[in-house]
C-alpha cells in the first residue's frame, strides 16, 4: 500500500505531501510526488518567475481529467510561514493571496494540487506598479508553430526598438509568451496601454500573420493578447507544468533556441533533466528593467492617428475612450430587432461547467441544424474558457458567416445553459 503522507524538509521547514502516489496525468502516469520532485529540481528557475509575487491558485485536486478551480483567497488552514498579501480587484473585493519566496512555500502550494503557477505581474511590496510587461502570442486554430515563431521575432524587434529586452518562453500549450522587465514607475493601465501599442505595432509590421483584434471573429494568424496586462490577470509562469496529456512545460528559451525548437519537446520529464544540465536561460531576466516611456510615446502616436482604446475584458468597467464593447458582427447587423434575433451571425450554443459538456452541446446543436452545420469552418467554432468567481467554465459560440442567410438558425437558449453564479439553468 502506498504512503498517504510524506514529510519533506525544505528551507528549514517541514512540508507534508499528502497522497503522493495519486496520479495527476493518467496518460503519462505522473503522480503528485512526480510533480513535486519536478518543481524541486527546477526550483531556482520556477522561483525566479514567482518569487515575491501574489499568486492565484489554480487547483487540480483530482488531476487533469477533472476541471480545476481558481482560489484567490489563501486557505484559512495554512502554516504560519506561508506569506500572504491583500489584493484589491476591479470588482471592489479584496483577497489575501499566497506569496511564494522559497522551496518550502513552493512545495506547499504544489501539494494543494496546483499543477501550474499563476502569479500577478507585481511584487508584494508594491502591488500597484507591475514590473513585468507580458506579451501573450495566442494563435488562432490552424496556425502552425513556424508562424508563431515569426510573430515572436517581430515582437522582439518592436521591443528592442522601444529599448526593452524580450525574454521568450513557450506557453506550454500552442503559443509563446514574451516578457520584458520594466521599472516600477507605471500603473496597470499604462502597462496595458504599452502592451496594446506593441500589439498594434507588430500587426502593422506583419499584417498577414499577426493581429491585435480582440474579437475572435476578426482574428487571423497570431493574436497578441494585450489584455493579459490588465489588473487581476495572471499567466502561467516560467517552468509551470500545463494540464496537457504529456505534462508539457512553459519553458524559457533563448531566441536562437526558440527558432529551432518544437513546443512538445518540453515536458515534466525532459525539462527537469535539461535544467540540471544547462540551468535557466532566463537567469538574467531581472538584471536590467527598462522604461515604458518609448512605448507610451508610441501609444500616444497611435491614438493621435485615430486608434481608440481597444476592448477590455468583459468584467471590467467601460473605460474612457474605449472602442464599443460589442462584437463587429452584432454592431453591423441589421437594426431591426426581429431580424437580428432571426439571423444573428454569432450564436452562443452552449455554456457548461466542463469543456466536454459544452462540446457535447455543440454536437446536439449541429444535429438540430443539419442545414447550417456543414457550412461551419474550423475557426467558425469558438470555444472560450471563461473565468468565474472561483472556477473556470466553458462557452461555445458558432460564427454563421459562411452559412447562407436563409439557412441561418435563430438564436436559442444555450444547451446546456450554465451560469457561473447560479449553476445549471
Amino acid at each position: 500500500m502506498s504512503a498517504k503522507r510524506e514529510l519533506l524538509h525544505l528551507a528549514g521547514r517541514e512540508v507534508a505531501i499528502t497522497n503522493p502516489d495519486k496520479v495527476f496525468f493518467p496518460d503519462a502516469g505522473y503522480t503528485k510526488r512526480d510533480i513535486v520532485d519536478y518543481y524541486l529540481t527546477v526550483a531556482d528557475g520556477a522561483l525566479r518567475g514567482v518569487r515575491g509575487r501574489p499568486m492565484a491558485l489554480k487547483r487540480f485536486p483530482d488531476g487533469i481529467t477533472e476541471e480545476p478551480f481558481f482560489q484567490k483567497r489563501a486557505p484559512k488552514s495554512r502554516p504560519e510561514w506561508i506569506e500572504t498579501v491583500t489584493l484589491s480587484f476591479p470588482s471592489g473585493r479584496t483577497a489575501d493571496e499566497i506569496v511564494v519566496r522559497d522551496v518550502a512555500q513552493l512545495a506547499w502550494v504544489i501539494n494543494l494540487g496546483c499543477i501550474d503557477l499563476n502569479p500577478h505581474p507585481t511584487r508584494a511590496d508594491d502591488l500597484d506598479h507591475p514590473d513585468e510587461l507580458r506579451i501573450d502570442l495566442d494563435p488562432v486554430p490552424g496556425v502552425g508553430w513556424k508562424q508563431i515563431v515569426e510573430v515572436a521575432k517581430v515582437t522582439r524587434e518592436v521591443l528592442v526598438d522601444m529599448g526593452l529586452e524580450g525574454w521568450p518562453k513557450t506557453s506550454g500549450s500552442r503559443g509563446v509568451h514574451v516578457y520584458a522587465r520594466v521599472q516600477r514607475a507605471w500603473g496597470f493601465d499604462d502597462v496595458r496601454r504599452a502592451a496594446l501599442a506593441v500589439a498594434r505595432e507588430v500587426e502593422r509590421r506583419a499584417p498577414s500573420i499577426a493581429t491585435s483584434k480582440w474579437w475572435k471573429e476578426e482574428r487571423h494568424g497570431v493574436f497578441l493578447d494585450y489584455n493579459q496586462n490588465a489588473k487581476d490577470r495572471t499567466v502561467a509562469s516560467a517552468y509551470s507544468i500545463r494540464p496537457t496529456r504529456d505534462a508539457r512545460v512553459s519553458f524559457p528559451l533563448s531566441w536562437d533556441e526558440l527558432a529551432t525548437c518544437e513546443p512538445g519537446d518540453f515536458t515534466l520529464k525532459t525539462v527537469a533533466a535539461r535544467f540540471v544540465k544547462t540551468g535557466d536561460a532566463h537567469a538574467k531576466i531581472d538584471d536590467d528593467p527598462g522604461s515604458l516611456e518609448p512605448l507610451l510615446a508610441l501609444a500616444a502616436r497611435q491614438e493621435a492617428e485615430g486608434m481608440a482604446d481597444a476592448p477590455w475584458p468583459p468584467h471590467y468597467a467601460k473605460q474612457a475612450g474605449e472602442a464599443p464593447r460589442v462584437a463587429p458582427s452584432r454592431a453591423k447587423a441589421a437594426p431591426k430587432p426581429s431580424r437580428l434575433r432571426a439571423h444573428a451571425s454569432l450564436l452562443i450554443v452552449a455554456k457548461a461547467e466542463r469543456k466536454h459538456e459544452a462540446l457535447e452541446g455543440l454536437e446536439r446543436w449541429k444535429k438540430r441544424h443539419p442545414e447550417a452545420a456543414p457550412y461551419l469552418a474550423e475557426d467558425d467554432v469558438l470555444v472560450d474558457a471563461m473565468r468565474g468567481r472561483s472556477s473556470a467554465w466553458y462557452r461555445v459560440r458558432v460564427n454563421l458567416r459562411h452559412v447562407p442567410e436563409e439557412k441561418r438558425p435563430a438564436a436559442e437558449t444555450p444547451d446546456p445553459n450554465y451560469e457561473p453564479t447560479f449553476g445549471p439553468q
